[in-house]
């Protein structure tokens, strides 16, 4: 090819620029004749390209768009997420991704990211190599076994490590050349996928424990060899896998667990939250869960912590944190059929299945829903709610929308507009009492983005548990006065970055303090935060 560098331009998303190459970068790389005549600045892209995506005729459409967007010129993908976050963001992610994972291999359009399968067993090294990017500072990586809510989707899940990744650049501003999502596919126990013709995995079932965790083995330590320094997410494993790979590796090398830790630091910013608008302390708190798995439990001790930090003991603050899952509420006679994970959280109380009635006898001052069991916060569950509360707290926040354990509608309509708020679904604005109420999200886009940042910037060697209750308690900071007294739990998504910003500062903070940086510390930490966030901008080109 006689003009192959100009091709490499147009084709590569880092790169590539399309109509805003000016004119004498189109002369200097010999681009003249290759594009439109007209220069457009990145603020006219954006425009069109908004244009462009409100003309697709469904969300799932609108996810197709711009992942195609993505992998033509990420500057202006990024630069219309940032646009609007409130408005791109659920298309790129939640709510959005569920349906585009379940249809992944039928709106497949090119590849993304590395799949490595059990074929590739004592070689992961290699293929690790073949990435074209050595400086990879962030992994996303999923199995695919426990998608959102929605199961074992296998390699159709690979749409979550490219969400969430996208979401590490436009929410907080980490350089998205650093970035790469991984799908571990080691088969699905879905049959309809095996059967799927257009199924893009391995049509196999999934190992036995032990080739399962060789396999993670070689993963993890293949990673710290061909890209040393890079922190690794662990993203929808599911609850027989998650807790006991985040305990495994967690001291080992600079990784963690979003489904388990990022959902509790969300979470327990929203309580944070919560107690400044009924004047209480989290100590104060009586938190009882629907769902006890990994992710419930994360959250439950995460607020034990916070507890902690408040002056409780650990047994007391433990006491005050209570968990029902499908067999009814954990107690110590169960403690045989436990996770380990689990076996913190048993109660001294007779077992039951009656979620009502422990409301009305432990009387929690919150609910939180992470059991994907649509509608299981219902009449009675808000009515007892209300019984023991003045403001309820009702956190359903099982993902996506179709398995959220109430709407919003539903949380405010059985409360009489009494409750206190936040779902892991958006929900549309509602009017209530006469005033509009937009519901918060308790998104955890709120944390993991600046927690990358923090870690992106500081080169830090670990990502610990302070970090997590530093990152909640942070946020919760970030929601001013006005908020709080309009129904808001979480700061509106618009100001993203600017509460990406305060939240990462405040967790490279912790990082210095704990002496897990690879840097100096700076004399001002905020100013050092921004000088390594990634924004948007159609540079000169370097040649």
């Amino acid at each position: 090819m006689n003009n192959e560098k100009a091709f490499h331009l147009l084709r590569n998303p880092l790169l590539n620029k399309g109509s805003g190459f000016t004119a004498e970068e189109r002369q200097a790389e010999s681009l003249e004749g290759l594009l439109p005549t007209s220069v457009e600045t990145l603020e006219t892209r954006v425009g069109r390209a908004s244009a462009q995506c409100d003309a697709c005729p469904d969300d799932l459409a609108r996810y197709v768009y711009l992942a195609h967007l993505q992998d033509v010129d990420e500057t202006l993908y990024f630069a219309l997420l940032i646009s609007q976050p409130d408005k791109y963001m659920p298309l790129v992610y939640t709510p959005t991704v569920g349906d585009a994972c379940l249809k992944f291999g039928n709106i497949f359009r090119s590849t993304r990211g590395l799949y490595l399968n059990l074929d590739m067993k004592g070689r992961i090294e290699s293929v690790l190599r073949n990435w074209g990017e050595t400086d990879v500072r962030f992994i996303v990586v999923t199995d695919g076994s426990r998608i959102l809510g929605l199961g074992d989707l296998g390699a159709n899940g690979m749409g979550i490590p490219i969400g969430k990744l996208a979401l590490y650049s436009a929410a907080a501003g980490v350089p998205p050349q650093f970035t790469l999502p991984i799908m571990l596919d080691v088969g699905t126990d879905t049959q309809e996928y095996i059967d799927d013709p257009y199924y893009l995995g391995a049509k196999q079932a999934r190992p036995d424990n032990d080739t399962y965790y060789e396999f993670l083995d070689e993963f993890t330590e293949a990673v710290q060899k061909v890209f040393p320094g890079c922190c690794v997410q662990f993203e929808d494993f599911n609850i027989h896998h998650a807790e006991p790979l985040l305990e495994k590796y967690h001291d080992k090398f600079c990784m963690f667990n979003d489904d388990i830790q990022g959902t509790a630091a969300v979470a327990t910013a929203g309580i944070y939250t919560a107690c400044r608008a009924k004047g209480e302390n989290m100590s104060n708190q009586r938190i009882l869960f629907l769902g006890a798995g990994s992710a419930g439990c994360g959250i439950g001790d995460l607020m034990a912590q916070a507890m902690q930090s408040e002056g409780l003991d650990k047994e007391t603050a433990y006491s005050q944190i209570r968990l029902f899952d499908i067999n009814g509420l954990l107690t110590k006679s169960r403690a045989d059929s436990l996770e380990p994970f689990q076996r913190p959280f048993a109660a001294d109380h007779e077992p039951t299945k009656d979620f009502v009635g422990m409301i009305r006898s432990f009387k929690p001052t919150a609910i939180i829903g992470v059991s994907t069991v649509h509608g299981a916060f219902n009449e009675d569950v808000m009515k007892a709610m209300c019984e023991v509360n003045d403001r309820p707290i009702i956190f359903p926040y099982s993902n996506p929308t179709s398995h959220s354990e109430c709407t919003a509608e539903e949380a405010y309509a059985g409360t009489n507009g009494k409750v206190l708020f936040a779902s892991g679904s958006p929900f549309p604005e509602l009017e209530v009492n006469g005033n509009k109420i937009e519901p918060s999200q308790g998104n955890n886009v709120y944390i993991f983005p600046a927690m990358g940042l923090a870690v992106y910037a500081t080169k830090a060697k670990r990502v610990t548990e302070p970090m997590f209750l530093t990152a909640a308690k942070a946020l919760a900071e970030t929601l001013t006065d006005e908020e709080l007294n309009s129904g808001l739990l979480y700061p509106p998504r618009d100001r993203i970055r600017e509460v990406s910003a305060h939240v990462a500062a405040k967790v490279a903070e912790n990082i210095f303090d704990e002496n897990l940086a690879s840097v100096d510390r700076p004399s001002d930490v905020s100013a050092f935060i921004k000088e390594h966030t990634y924004v948007p901008s159609y540079a000169p080109h370097e040649a």
